[in-house]
């Protein structure tokens, strides 16, 4: 495959696309990579509860919902330093094919535990792919390409969000929620097997760097990752500030402890509780670019917008829908309705940034974003209001899926623009863990917002009020700092 610090043209002189030639064997792998990904997370999340129940776990649920994301925190370190080490092929053959491991773990699960272990693998699975997608594209596309495989990716999750949850459910209804982590396994066992011998034909390793004046080319190391480019770096030094898995090991641990604490109240969860925040607090700064907390200029600031964002995203998706089936008894098949609405609206909007390329800065992208966001988390807060129709809610998903779809894509761009080819793994694994972090630490929060007004007595509609207020926060936090990410 043509470079692509060199595929600009097609031999007839015509400009390469994603579907061209050169790369259309890459851009249908990484797409149908997205699309099983993207069908299996959608159809199987509905049926946790029915199979929490079934297996006698209601009150491990959290755990079982949780160590998803706990997991992936984990994946995401563990194919970032993977791709970066031999190129990001093996970390995604490897995720794709532990993908549907999980799959079957979970539908032969006899115990809630045993469905806890298939999550947590999948998480790992889904962590790895995430990261090795990102620096696979960076390797195998030139830069006028990158944000519109990006926004490719991002479409890839359309049909899933139409057709997953109700196919699943109409499963589950004939047959059982087995039959639906079954199904997914055989229908996505073929598709993981071609990706992987894509892969195996092909090298995706960082494209080959220009050699620095008075320094032949030869001299590049043959382990088939490039130099840092820094003057004076040492490759042991480089390697050391890497995290380590047991690093990732250990975050991932605590936010799994995180989740099981706040499934009981007795002795036994709080030591629970408190071991995972000491666990976070001593080994998450370890995980991310120094500098991420104080937004320091580049990546850090990518960093931590990435969480800022998520965050707020990802929290106003989970209460929305608690809020209009709880508070504002809205029927499931609306509530179902906005979850697509919102996934089409995320794919148009990132297409829209994809062609938006080289007009508009990234940073005013992801500020454009944040304020759609911080709008939607407003519309939230009005549909709280009784006199409004109760579906006023549900355009808030919608609008914030809008900003979510400008603000990612920009930033996973401004992230690998940051970085270094040899280090691009190490972002992306970086933005991987802000990404979870930010889902976990702002949805905590507005959990304990939410919980502590209820429990001295205040009515459902202000409580979710006051937590949809609290993800301005870090909305209006993103937009200002949005541009301490831009690129030179």
């Amino acid at each position: 495959m043509t470079g692509p610090a060199t595929a600009h043209q097609a031999p007839g002189g015509a400009e390469e696309r994603l579907f061209s030639p050169t790369y259309a064997a890459a851009t249908i792998g990484f797409a149908a990579v997205m699309f099983l990904t993207g069908f299996a997370a959608l159809a199987v999340v509905p049926m946790l509860p029915v199979a929490a129940r079934e297996l006698d776990g209601v009150p491990l649920y959290p755990l079982v919902a949780g160590c998803f994301v706990a997991a992936s925190l984990f994946g995401g370190v563990l194919g970032g330093d993977w791709a970066d080490r031999a190129g990001a092929g093996r970390p995604l053959a490897a995720g794709v094919v532990l993908a549907v491991v999980t799959l079957v773990v979970s539908a032969t699960s006899t115990t809630i535990w045993q469905l806890a272990v298939g999550r947590f693998l999948d998480g790992v699975a889904a962590g790895m792919i995430a990261v090795a997608i990102n620096t696979a594209i960076a390797h195998a596309y030139p830069d006028r390409l990158r944000a519109r495989a990006l926004a490719l990716m991002s479409t890839c999750w359309i049909i899933p969000s139409l057709a997953g949850p109700p196919l699943a459910g109409l499963v589950a209804e004939w047959w059982s929620w087995r039959a639906v982590f079954f199904g997914l396994a055989a229908l996505t066992v073929i598709p993981s097997l071609a990706v992987v011998l894509l892969l195996r034909s092909r090298s995706w390793q960082a494209p080959p760097e220009e050699p620095e004046p008075g320094r032949p080319e030869s001299g590049r190391p043959q382990s088939g990752r490039p130099p840092s480019g820094r003057p004076g770096s040492d490759p042991s030094a480089e390697r050391a500030s890497r995290p380590t898995l047991m690093v990732a090991a250990a975050v991932s641990v605590g936010a799994a402890l995180g989740q099981y604490a706040v499934s009981g109240w007795d002795v036994r969860h709080l030591l629970c509780g408190v071991a995972g925040l000491a666990l976070l607090v001593v080994f998450v700064p370890r995980l991310l670019p120094p500098g991420t907390w104080r937004a320091a200029r580049g990546l850090p600031a990518a960093v931590l917008l990435r969480g800022l964002t998520s965050g707020a995203y990802f929290t106003l998706e989970a209460f929305v829908p608690l809020l209009l089936t709880t508070a504002r008894r809205v029927p499931p098949v609306q509530t179902g309705l906005a979850f697509t609405g919102a996934a089409i609206a995320w794919a148009g909007s990132s297409w829209l940034q994809g062609r938006l390329q080289g007009r508009v800065s990234r940073h005013r992208l992801v500020t454009a974003g944040a304020l759609v966001m911080g709008a939607a988390v407003a519309v939230a807060a009005v549909g709280t209001l009784p006199g409004l129709p109760a579906l006023t809610a549900a355009g808030a998903m919608v609008l914030a899926a809008v900003g979510m779809g400008m603000a990612a894509p920009s930033l996973t761009l401004l992230s690998l623009t940051h970085s270094p080819p040899d280090r691009q793994g190490y972002a992306g694994s970086a933005m991987q863990t802000s990404q979870n972090l930010g889902q976990m630490a702002v949805m905590g929060l507005a959990a304990a917002l939410f919980n502590l007004l209820l429990g001295f007595g205040s009515a459902e509609l202000p409580a979710y009020a006051a937590a949809f207020g609290l993800l301005l926060v870090p909305s209006v936090l993103a937009a200002t700092l949005a541009v301490r990410a831009r690129s030179a």
